[in-house]
This record gives C-alpha cells, sequence and structure tokens, in this order.
C-alpha cells in the first residue's frame, strides 16, 4: 500500500503531542509507558522538547526539524533516533498494531539521517555558526519540503531503502531538503551536495543501530535487525577499529626520540607538475599539495575520477608524513565522504592476482574480509599505498612490478567514481618500467621553500629550545656566511630536522659543509648526526655516558653494529629483518661476535635490541627497522666502503690478517650477491670513498675488475666444489630469506661489482691524473675483433631466470659509459630491455641496436650527448628520450618513434629519417646536413604543430624533404 510521508507523519502526531505534553505537563494516566519513559530520560539528562511544537502544528515530516526557524538542532543534542523509536513504541502500545514496515522505514531513517547529519554538521564550525541564522524560508526550499511530503513510500521502496540507502529514491527526496537548506546558509550548490552525499552515506550506521536498540518491542525493526542488521553493525564497528588504531594516532608520533610529534612541527608540502619522463614541468608553478589532493578527489569530471594520483619525492622529502596526515585529515574533515586506508607497501608480504586480494590480505580487518566490501554502496575508500620503491618485490623484477602498478590502474579504472587511490615513491620507482598506466597524475613534492621553513621553524620554536632554533634560522638566511650547501640541505624536511637538531645540542659544524657538494654536504650531515646519536643525543648532566650504560658498546662499536644491522635489513629485502638474522650476521666478525658476548654478560640476552633500539631503530615485530630508510641507505654504503678500502690495502686497520684472492672473492658475494645496488647507496659509496684518505681508485679498480673478468667467464659458478654463490644462498636460507637461487646470487654479484666499475670509471674520466689508468669496458676490449659480445651475453646471462633484470640493475648506472663497438646485434630489444636507461655520453659508435626492425623501446632513456654515429635504430622507440647534443651522424632512424624526443643541438646529418615520427620533437640548432626525410618505401618523416624547428640546420641540403614542411618551413 503506498502512503505519503506526510499521511504517515500524521499517524504520529497524536504520540508527538504527548511527547511533549509529557515534558512540559507531566506524564499522565493516558500516557504510553514508551513516551513516559523518554520524557523521563530526556528529564534526566536535562534536555528541552520544545523544538518539536513546530512540527506539531506545521510540519508535514520530521525532517521538517532542518527548516524550523525556532530549532537550535545542534545546541540541544537531543538523542532522535531515541525519539523516532519511542513514537513507533508509542504507536503499538495506543493502537494495539504492528506499525508498517513503511511506518517503521519513514519515521526512523529521518531520525537516523538528521542524527548523521547533526555529527558531520558539527566538525564545521564555521557552517555550524552560519545554520541557525539563515534559517528561514524561501521559494526552493519550500518546494522541496512540499515534495518531500507528497513523496509515496510502499514496500517495495522501503525495501530498497533498507537495502542501499544512499542510492534510494527516498534518501534522494532526503537530500534535495537539506541541499536547499544548506545553499541558504551559504554553501554552493556543488558544495551542498558533496555534503548531503556524505550525510546519506553516514546514515546507514545510525539506521541499523536503531534496529538494534529497538530490541523486540517493534516488529518490523526486529525482523529488520536479525535479517543483516547485526552484520551491518560489525561492519561499522569494525571500520571505526581500523580508523582508531591504525589512523588517528598516526600523526601523534613523536619525531625520532623527541618529545613532541610529527603533528606539532609538520607544515603543509608545496608540489609540482611532472611531465612525460618523470621530472618536474619547469612550465609548473609550485601548488599546495593537500589542496591540490582535494580537489582532485572532489572533482567529478569521469576523467579525473579514474586517475591514480601518484605523488613522488627524493627520500627524506616528506612523502611518508604527508600520508599520515592526509589519511587523518581524510577521517575528521572531508565530509566522511571517504574513509581512508593507509598501506605501507613494505608490509605488504605477498603480491597477490589482483589489486583487491592484495588489499584484502594487508588490512586483515573484519570489514575487508567481506566478499562485497569494495562494492557496498555504502562505503567509499581512499586507498594510499606509501612507498612504492618499498615494496617487497626484487627491485630488477620489472614483470612483477609491471604487473603491480598496471593492477593498481585498472583497479581504479574498474571503481572509478567510488574509490580513489594515492601511491607514493622515489622517483626512481618507475624507472625501467614498461608501459605506465594511462590513467597516472604524477606530482613531485617540492624542496621547501622560504615561507614552509618560516612556518616550521615557527612550529619547532613552541616545542623545544626557541632561541637556538632562531639563531639556526638567521644564519641560514645570512648569505655571507652560511654555505649554499648547507642552505640547500635544510629545504628537505628530514635534513632540516637533524640540522636543527644537532644546532640545538651544539653538534653541528657549519664550516665543514663550506666547500661541500650536494652529496658531500648530505654525507657530512649524516656522519654529524651519527656523532650525536651515538655520543651525545641521549646523555645529559647526570649521565653524560648514558649511552654506554644503555648498551655497553663504545661509539665505534655501536656504529659497527647499526652499519651490518643495515647490510642485513637490505639484503632481506624489505625494511626489517629479524633480531636473529643481524645476530647471525654480526657473529661472523670474530671482533663484534666478543663485543655482543660481552654485553650480554653485563645486560642479558637483549643487549643487542637494546643496543640498536636505542638509535634510528625501531622494534617491528620482534624485528628492528631504521626510522627512516636514508639512514639504512647511508650506513650500508658506509659498510660497503670500509670493505672497498680493505681489499686495497689489507691490515691497515690493525687486524692480523692479509686479504688473499679467495677471502676477497667471499666478501664480494657477502656483500653484493643479494640484489642490486640503488642509485642512493651508490651516492653515498662513491661520495664517502673520494673524500677518504683510504682511497685507492687504481688499485680498487684492478681488483674489482679482475673479479668482473672472472665472473664473465663463469669461474665462480662452475666449480665442483661449493661455490661462493652456493655458499652466499645457505647463509640467505639461514636467514630466512627464501627469495634466490644459486644463479641469482651470481648474478647479482657480477652486475653489482659492474655497476662499482661503472662508477670508478666516470669518476677517473674527469681527472687527469686517473683517466688512462681506470678505463672500464663493459663489452670487453675489442682488440682486433671489431665487435664485441661480452655485453651481449652479460645481458642474456641476466635475464635467464627473469626478463628485464640486467635493465631494472644496472640500467640507471651507465652514465658516462664506454661502449664503443658493441654488438647488441641479438640482444632481446623487445618490450622494456633498456627502457629509462641512462646512457649519457656514452660511446655507442657503430652499436647495432634495431635487428629487423625489432621495436627497441628506448623511450626515456637520457642518451643526451652519446655518440651514436652509424647505429641502427631503425624501428626503436626513442619517444620522450634525452638525445640533445648526440652524435646520430649517419645513423639508421627509419620508422623510429622520435615523438617529445629531445633532440636539441643533434648532429643527424646523413642520417635516415624516412618515416619516422617526429611529433612534438624539438630540433632546435639540430643539424640535418644530408639527411634523407623520405623514401618511396618508408614514406615522409611525421611531424605536427608541436615539433620545434626553431634554428634548425641544414634543411636546405637534406634529401626529400617533403612539400608540406618546406611550405610551413617557408623553404624554396
Amino acid at each position: 500500500m503506498r502512503k505519503r510521508l506526510s499521511q504517515i507523519w500524521q499517524l504520529f502526531n497524536t504520540d508527538v503531542r504527548e511527547l511533549v505534553s509529557a515534558e512540559t505537563v507531566g506524564t499522565t494516566a493516558e500516557s504510553t509507558s514508551a513516551i513516559v519513559e523518554l520524557a523521563k530520560t530526556l528529564q534526566e539528562q536535562g534536555k528541552s522538547l520544545e523544538w518539536l511544537k513546530p512540527l506539531v502544528e506545521n510540519s508535514g515530516s520530521l525532517l521538517g526539524i532542518l527548516c524550523s526557524p525556532e530549532v537550535q538542532l545542534i545546541s540541544s543534542g537531543l538523542p532522535v533516533v531515541s525519539i523516532g523509536i519511542a513514537l513507533l513504541k508509542a504507536y503499538r502500545e495506543r493502537t494495539r498494531t504492528e506499525p508498517t514496515l513503511e511506518d517503521c522505514v519513514a519515521i526512523i531513517s529521518q531520525a537516523a539521517y538528521l542524527e548523521s547529519f547533526t555529527e558531520i554538521l558539527a566538525q564545521h564550525q564555521q557552517l555550524s555558526a552560519s545554520w541557525s541564522s539563515q534559517a528561514k524560508s524561501d521559494a526552493a526550499l519550500t518546494k522541496e519540503l512540499q515534495a518531500l511530503e507528497d513523496f509515496e513510500l510502499d514496500g517495495e521502496t522501503a525495501k530498497s531503502a533498507i537495502a542501499s540507502f544512499p542510492d534510494s529514491q527516498l534518501v534522494k527526496q532526503y537530500n534535495k531538503v537539506l541541499s536547499a537548506r544548506l545553499q541558504q546558509s551559504g554553501l554552493s550548490a556543488n558544495e551542498a551536495d558533496d555534503f548531503t552525499e556524505s550525510v546519506a552515506r553516514n546514515t546507514e550506521i545510525y539506521f541499523f543501530k536503531a534496529l538494534a536498540a529497538s530490541g523486540d518491542s517493534v516488529k518490523p525493526l526486529a525482523e529488520l535487525y536479525s535479517n543483516g542488521g547485526i552484520e551491518v553493525i560489525k561492519k561499522y564497528d569494525s571500520i571505526k577499529d581500523y580508523l582508531a588504531t591504525e589512523i588517528e594516532p598516526k600523526p601523534k608520533e613523536t619525531v625520532f626520540n623527541e618529545t613532541f610529534s610529527y603533528r606539532d612541527i609538520y607544515v603543509k608540502p608545496k608540489a609540482r607538475g611532472v611531465n612525460a619522463n618523470g621530472k618536474i614541468d619547469p612550465q609548473s608553478e609550485a601548488f599546495d599539495l593537500e589542496t591540490w589532493v582535494k580537489n582532485l578527489l572532489f572533482d567529478k569530471d569521469s576523467k579525473k575520477q579514474s586517475q591514480v594520483i601518484f605523488i613522488q619525492g627524493g627520500p627524506g622529502r616528506g612523502k611518508s608524513i604527508f600520508c599520515r596526515m592526509f589519511a587523518d585529515l581524510v577521517r575528521l574533515d572531508i565530509y566522511r565522504r571517504w574513509t581512508p586506508m593507509l598501506i605501507r607497501l613494505r608490509d605488504i608480504e605477498e603480491f597477490q592476482n589482483s589489486l583487491e586480494e592484495t588489499l584484502r590480505s594487508r588490512l586483515k580487518f573484519d570489514f575487508a574480509l567481506r566478499d562485497n566490501w569494495l562494492i557496498d554502496s555504502h562505503t567509499r575508500f581512499l586507498f594510499i599505498l606509501d612507498g612504492f620503491d618499498e615494496l617487497r618485490i626484487e627491485r630488477s623484477n620489472n614483470q612483477t612490478v609491471d604487473r603491480f602498478i598496471r593492477q593498481v590502474g585498472t583497479f581504479q579504472f574498474d571503481y572509478q567514481g567510488k574509490h580513489r587511490v594515492i601511491i607514493t615513491g622515489r622517483e626512481m620507482a618507475l624507472h625501467g618500467i614498461d608501459r605506465l598506466p594511462p590513467n597516472l597524475e604524477r606530482v613531485e613534492i617540492s624542496a621547501m621553500d622560504a615561507d614552509l621553513q618560516n612556518q616550521w621553524f615557527n612550529n619547532w620554536r613552541r616545542h623545544s629550545n626557541a632561541d637556538k632554533a632562531t639563531a639556526f634560522q638567521q644564519f641560514l638566511q645570512n648569505n655571507n656566511h652560511c654555505p649554499e650547501a648547507l642552505k640547500e640541505l635544510a629545504k628537505e624536511p628530514l635534513l632540516l630536522y637533524m640540522l636543527v637538531a644537532m644546532h640545538r645540542d651544539n653538534e653541528l659544524d657549519p664550516k665543514k659543509f663550506e666547500q661541500a657538494s650536494s652529496t658531500e654536504a648530505k654525507i657530512l650531515v649524516y656522519e654529524q648526526a651519527l656523532n650525536w646519536v651515538l655520543k651525545i643525543q641521549r646523555s645529559d648532566s647526570r649521565h653524560p655516558e648514558l649511552n654506554y650504560e644503555l648498551t655497553k658498546q663504545n661509539p665505534e662499536a655501536l656504529r659497527r653494529l647499526l652499519a651490518e644491522a643495515a647490510v642485513c635489513i637490505t639484503q632481506s629485502g624489505v625494511e626489517s629483518a629479524s633480531m636473529q638474522t643481524v645476530k647471525a650476521r654480526l657473529q661472523q666478525d670474530e671482533e663484534v661476535k666478543q663485543l655482543i658476548e660481552t654485553a650480554e654478560k653485563q645486560l642479558g640476552e637483549e643487549a643487542l635490541k637494546t643496543a640498536l633500539s636505542a638509535f634510528y631503530i625501531k622494534s617491528n615485530g620482534g624485528g628492528v627497522e631504521f626510522f627512516h630508510k636514508s639512514f639504512r641507505e647511508f650506513l650500508c654504503a658506509e659498510r660497503l666502503k670500509q670493505s672497498l678500502e680493505d681489499w686495497t690495502e689489507p691490515g691497515r686497520r690493525g687486524k692480523n690478517f692479509n686479504i688473499d684472492e679467495q677471502k676477497l672473492h667471499w666478501e664480494v658475494y657477502d656483500l653484493l650477491g643479494y640484489g642490486g645496488l640503488t642509485p642512493e647507496i651508490v651516492e653515498y659509496l662513491m661520495g664517502l670513498l673520494v673524500t677518504s684518505n683510504e682511497f685507492r681508485p687504481v688499485q680498487l679498480f684492478q681488483r674489482l675488475e679482475d673479479f668482473y673478468i672472472r665472473w664473465c667467464e663463469g669461474e665462480f659458478i662452475d666449480s665442483a666444489e661449493e661455490t661462493l654463490p652456493q655458499k652466499k644462498l645457505r647463509q640467505l636460507q639461514k636467514y630466512g630469506i627464501q627469495k634466490l637461487g644459486q644463479r641469482q646470487v651470481d648474478i647479482y654479484a657480477g652486475l653489482n661489482v659492474m655497476i662499482l666499475l661503472l662508477e670508478l670509471h666516470r669518476y677517473a674520466q674527469q681527472r687527469d691524473d686517473l683517466k688512462q689508468q681506470i678505463v672500464f669496458y663493459p663489452c670487453g676490449k675489442a682488440e682486433e675483433n671489431p665487435w664485441t659480445i661480452q655485453l651481449l651475453r652479460i645481458i642474456h646471462y641476466s635475464d635467464c631466470f627473469q626478463l628485464w633484470t640486467f635493465n631494472g640493475v644496472v640500467g640507471q648506472f651507465l652514465s658516462g659509459a664506454n661502449l664503443s663497438r658493441a654488438n647488441l646485434s641479438r640482444a632481446n630489444l623487445r618490450g622494456t630491455l633498456l627502457r629509462g636507461a641512462n646512457f649519457s655520453r656514452a660511446n655507442l659508435s657503430g652499436a647495432n641496436l634495431g635487428v629487423n626492425l625489432s621495436d627497441a623501446n628506448l623511450s626515456g632513456t637520457n642518451l643526451r650527448g652519446a655518440n651514436l654515429s652509424g647505429a641502427n635504430l631503425s624501428g626503436a622507440n626513442l619517444s620522450g628520450a634525452n638525445l640533445s647534443d648526440a652524435d646520430l651522424s649517419n645513423a639508421d632512424l627509419g620508422s623510429a618513434n622520435l615523438s617529445g624526443t629531445n633532440l636539441r643541438g643533434a648532429d643527424l646529418s646523413d642520417a635516415y629519417l624516412r618515416g619516422a615520427n617526429l611529433s612534438g620533437a624539438y630540433l632546435s640548432d639540430a643539424d640535418l646536413s644530408g639527411a634523407y626525410l623520405s623514401d618511396a618505401f618508408l614514406g615522409d618523416i611525421i611531424w605536427d604543430e608541436n615539433t620545434n624547428w626553431e634554428n634548425v640546420r641544414g634543411l636546405d641540403t637534406a634529401i626529400n624533404v617533403p612539400e608540406a614542411l618546406k611550405q610551413q618551413l617557408g623553404l624554396t
């Protein structure tokens, strides 16, 4: 039977009048027990029912409360749902009949909607203040109220509202009334619609709690509760538990070992747009990141709703802190439009076949274990996936990484308009990945500008030594005395904290930064920070040797313990390692083993854990984890530096041993046979080496080159006895690292040595005294053979267990490499083998990279200044590559994809360009003398309005210049 809402409300008018009367004149013998009970409860709470009088006299629905000028809805604090239940009970007692399903849904849904509204409105002070002052009737509001009163409700419509409240026809009528009222209070139409959507989604929990509160007293409500209401309440309780344990506490955590929290000193970061090559767009202005993300989330454009937000930034730039703060902001402030889910990607132990299953396996809360958790119309999730560069996936395993990022892109397309995904990571995290999802919206967090630094210092002054902070800020702003390197470091949030904290504790020496490069300055910060935490940080006048009291270790021993822990965690491939694993690695060194045993005698079996946790390491489920990845990377580089120096002058550290070849080869596998060296570790390592008095580059190069040559010949893997790769594998398995086999260990050791040789080569070529003594040929010396195939063999060997391993490990370290006369003609260059590899200034003269138009993918590759004279690049994909100042004379670029490629100043004389795609290419100052721009077989070059021909040279002597291009450029 269909009933108008106004008709249903009239059925309960008698009970509303009685409810008001029960409070104002006292209960009577005629009052129902439900009314008496509610009135007594309200009196005990000091609540007033005066606001119900206009409803009795004028309104045709309970929702009319929203529009009554007399109502002070927020300040009243009335339990509207309890009143609705009381009305249903009173009706049952008075008429001795059960209210219908339609009656129950009409009354309880309006009451639940009102409580949802008051909860959300209370969190928005400005709107709350204007709400009551703007309460008046207008034509638009009157029209919507009348439409609500005339809305007809039947059994099917009522059931639809129960099944999917936010999408039901009933709630759409409620939303129209509330939207009109919100616009009356100053919101725009879009803002009002967003608000009402959130109120509708938040109503379900109040509706089903009303069912639970009614018990068995109202039969239709009891049946609804038993038919699913229990599960709904469990779902919302589970979400509430998640937010309370995983989101709300994060901003309140203390900064390292300070007394203040991240929230106390947090400043909102700025960001800039990123171009197709993953670099900051020079044309983009800095903008407030939080506001930008909010706007993108609220944008109703379907294309925007399908975009994955990728926030990139260097180490210590503030990505993880932004995630924490933004997740809590969503929990509190964004109209409850999304429920934030914050997931550290390093914590995902196993990746499933779909992102949905991977998320479910990580969250492990009741709401995520339900089959319909992602299609439930009442919940919308904002998944914040922090640390793409910290995935528990081998970084060389680009195929797996590709699959995961594509899963994210597909997920966002599938749930467009419902759920959203934000990912953070270092820019290099996307390096070498084939076919990035087309719906990635990338931005990069900017370094702190003067305004953000000032905000940060203001926050710091409230919680730490204000005078010291002011003095250091003034020092940074002093152009005459503060070194530029120190100013640059202070733009990074993590390093700014370390600098200010060390200055507060009198442990910073600014003079050391005066002539330092960017890398050297960063190393100085970490070195001084280590000295600070190892010697000073926890000491005070009463306990000047507190570190020793806690750990029974001197600073040098503690530093060694931290370094070995860093190596252990790095080799584990994740961000933490078990205490047993760390201890086992430390006990390989007899000296360190004795230190641990001595400490355990004095402090007990937990001595090692105590020593490590006293510094920038925290416990993690029985293991240890560095508070920030950058500390681990720096300490790992320090540990590598120590061994590299030992290999060139054994015994200089006071140890009674002469390192022989076998021991050296084992140490190579021990330190490098685990996975690819990261750019950050290599940067720190080279910075530490070149400033060390113990660095002997020629001897080190000779030792590493000798290992590399033997490795290329298979000496270490082909032994009939126990091999070094096998020994390392057994060690890793003992540590619980099961993901590698002998071949992988052997491949990683060789490729990592190759990286070190490439770095030494690049360093030596910048110095006149070394450039003749240190020359590394990754491909092997050509000698009599005009082509060298060594690199080709290495690529094939590296890819034998996983495609693209070579590119994933070595690709980003090829800047300045000498690849002259490389024969890569049979290499598998399809897909992504060398995509994104850095060949800047590399010598590739005569290299054959395009066999049988194999579509070699070199998109985004840095080939700036590379010698590619005579190279066969036919059919290659070089879109977005940097070929500025490259020598491409006489190169075959037939049908190559050069769209968006930077060819500024490139030498293309006598090059074959017929059929090449030059759309959007930058050809300013390029030399096209004698170049072939067309032929009958491959056709003309392709260009468009975005192709930049400014100051192009040699077109007058180019061959077969298309007529359309002649006309466009005014050539005769």
